[in-house]
């Protein structure tokens, strides 16, 4: 499993997404509470830039990791936060490094392999976020599903989860015959049935 490959999958779509938006869904409701489409694509490309600065080196500094100021292009912003994480993470070089991570954790740092795991999960998910604010689902493949399930599984279900920042809430019950994503969903306390309320 090469974690490069799917996680540059994951972060694609997120930006196929956002390409096939409208200009008018900026402020749409997404599930994460209490932040719009325009709130969670700040997250999101804060978090490239912070994971790409962890890849060069420099994660340790808070200061990269706060939301990227998306401006009056938000898509060219995001599509431009995307390309340097990505950019970052593509020499083969990268999997030899260790990444400071500073929002998992302030005392150690966390093998390539790891921390773009981390990044990987977060990307299936908030691009599970960014279809759902949309009305749509992701277009993601089997291989991308079943190792996000991988990574979600071993994220520990704790009192963790209930911190107001936390990205995760407590686990949820699956439904019947839940797919694979929806299953990395309730893993990590998304419900699938979520939708956006109807457009005016």
């Amino acid at each position: 499993m090469d974690i490069r490959k799917l996680d540059r999958a994951a972060v694609l779509e997120t930006v196929r997404l956002l390409e096939e938006s409208d200009p008018r869904d900026w402020d749409l409701p997404t599930p994460c509470a209490d932040w719009t489409l325009r709130q969670l694509v700040s997250h999101m490309a804060g978090q490239h830039h912070g994971f790409a600065a962890a890849a060069a080196g420099n994660g340790a500094d808070a200061s990269v990791w706060q939301p990227g100021a998306l401006g009056d292009e938000p898509l060219k912003s995001y599509r431009a936060a995307a390309e340097a994480v990505l950019d970052a993470f593509a020499p083969q070089s990268v999997l030899t490094r260790e990444f400071a991570l500073p929002e998992i954790s302030d005392t150690i740092t966390f093998p390539a392999s790891v921390a773009i795991g981390f990044h990987f999960l977060d990307y299936v998910v908030h691009g599970w976020d960014l279809a759902r604010a949309l009305g749509t689902s992701p277009d993601l493949d089997d291989e991308i599903t079943e190792a996000a399930l991988v990574f979600a599984l071993r994220v520990p279900d704790d009192e963790r989860r209930l911190g107001p920042a936390a990205p995760f809430r407590p686990a949820l019950l699956a439904p019947p015959r839940a797919d694979t994503l929806e299953l990395v969903l309730t893993t990590l306390g998304r419900s699938p049935g979520w939708s956006a309320p109807a457009r005016p």
